[in-house]
């Protein structure tokens, strides 16, 4: 049996310890252990890591902390429209939807879309169409509702102007944090099957049904046993005119070289030049893991078959 292994991200950007209340980096490392913990299960049960990506986005979107799910933020017109993708690396299937209403998980329609639609992107109306028929679990605004995304969104609803900030009021005290919300996972299972997935609720007060990075296949998430799984997070904009996720599976490819090195040139030098904050979670077919990022912090974990283990908030 080879190595198995998964890594997750709940989002990257300013995020300092000079910042964060004891109490509330307490519950972003529980949040992601929890995920870690419950995608991990799925590969040492032998599961694959289609299953184990979906487990492990699934408990972040039900968290309130991550802006994906539960914890999307509003937007100009004081809902949440989410956005998700899925892709599998064994046969290049993948499945995205943009702009639903009301799905407890985006990323379990995603999964619908990509096993059963015969179509790769659903968006809007139709996409919340096909939850309906699909028997995708809804829930009404009010489980979507949390103080502290609304005391945001209510500071700029009357203007023109977007947010990539999360300031967390109501969390124990104010966090000043520029934070590219979207939570992710990556992982290869003990046939060296490989998937990544991404789930996002955007900026707050977007308008005019804007779209980031994240359900873009080749953008904020792409799989292909070949080379690599990855998923994003960072500005959306820069990443998708980088096709981020596809170039580091193209560097791998084509210029023969490591996972590591692919995402570092993508990363550190390609985003940087296009002035792209953020960072991203890769695996390889082997099971090597890189998580990286040219901002100031990325809520990151990974786990492995080899006794590997790591979970972090800031630049070490």
């Amino acid at each position: 049996m080879q190595n198995f292994a998964i890594a997750i991200h709940g989002g990257a950007g300013t995020i300092l310890k000079s910042d964060m209340t004891p109490e509330l980096e307490k519950a972003y490392i529980k949040g992601l252990e929890d995920a870690l913990q419950a995608g991990y299960a799925v590969l040492e049960q032998d599961g694959s890591a289609i299953n184990a990506v979906k487990a492990a986005i699934v408990v972040l979107e039900d968290n309130l902390l991550f802006n994906a799910g539960r914890g999307s933020v509003f937007t100009k017109k004081g809902v949440q429209e989410m956005d998700a993708a899925i892709m599998d690396g064994e046969n290049l299937e993948a499945g995205s939807v943009a702009g639903v209403r009301n799905s407890r998980n985006p990323r379990e329609l995603a999964m619908e879309v990509m096993q059963h639609s015969n179509h790769v992107f659903l968006s809007g109306k139709g996409a919340n169409d096909y939850a309906i028929k699909q028997g995708i679990k809804l829930e009404p605004d009010e489980y979507f509702f949390s103080q502290f995304r609304y005391d945001q969104w209510k500071e700029m609803r009357d203007s023109d102007n977007y947010s990539l900030d999360h300031t967390h009021q109501g969390l124990e005290e104010l966090m000043k944090d520029k934070k590219f919300g979207t939570v992710g996972a990556v992982a290869c299972d003990s046939k060296g099957n490989i998937a990544a997935a991404t789930s996002t609720g955007g900026m707050t007060n977007k308008k005019y049904g804007r779209i980031g990075d994240s359900p873009l296949i080749g953008a904020g998430t792409y799989a292909n046993n070949k080379t690599c799984a990855i998923s994003c997070t960072g500005h959306g904009e820069p990443f998708i005119r980088a096709v981020a996720a596809h170039d580091v599976s193209c560097l791998m490819e084509y210029k023969n070289i490591s996972l590591q090195e692919a995402m570092h040139e993508v990363v550190h030098v390609k985003l940087v030049e296009m002035q792209g904050e953020g960072g991203m979670i890769g695996v390889d077919a082997q099971g090597n893991i890189s998580m990286q990022f040219n901002s100031a912090g990325m809520y990151r974990a990974m786990q492995n078959s080899k006794g590997d283990r790591e979970v972090g908030i800031y630049k070490d």
